[in-house]
């Protein structure tokens, strides 16, 4: 049986609201499943023509694939690692947690997918944190995550 391309795993998170393929989707998008690595060219095609992309925290909105994929190429430093962390969704919409590393130390995000009728992503919102050292007053009700 031939292997499913990323996009056919998209409809298929879509129509059963399987996260499983979703994840698998975006890992082999994001070229995690096999070492790769980003490929601003692989993203580009499983964009929408109408595609947009916002960083609320910067105030930065990307509009068209063609410019996000110019952004990509020209991006000075690219992680040296990627992770998914877990995704979660239904239908169009779905959520990726992540973290990043710069080589300064690990970035969670979250991105938040729409996906069009032909499972291509519409949108997508992402948003960055720097991970802190957590106050000490809260140790006695948490714990570390891993």
């Amino acid at each position: 049986m031939a292997r499913a391309t990323v996009q056919e795993l998209f409809r298929q998170a879509m129509a059963h609201d399987d996260a499983a393929a979703m994840r698998e989707g975006l890992e082999r998008m994001l070229g995690l499943a096999d070492g790769s690595g980003l490929s601003p060219d692989e993203e580009y095609r499983l964009r929408s023509s109408e595609f947009v992309m916002e960083m609320p925290q910067s105030g930065e909105r990307i509009r068209g694939r063609d410019a996000m994929r110019a952004m990509q190429a020209a991006f000075p430093t690219p992680p040296m690692s990627v992770r998914i962390r877990r995704v979660a969704g239904v239908g169009r919409l779905w959520v990726m947690e992540g973290e990043l590393d710069y080589g300064q130390g690990p970035w969670r995000n979250i991105v938040v997918f729409e996906l069009d009728d032909d499972a291509l992503i519409a949108r997508e919102t992402r948003y960055y944190a720097e991970r802190s050292d957590p106050p000490a007053w809260r140790s006695a009700w948490v714990e570390p995550l891993d």
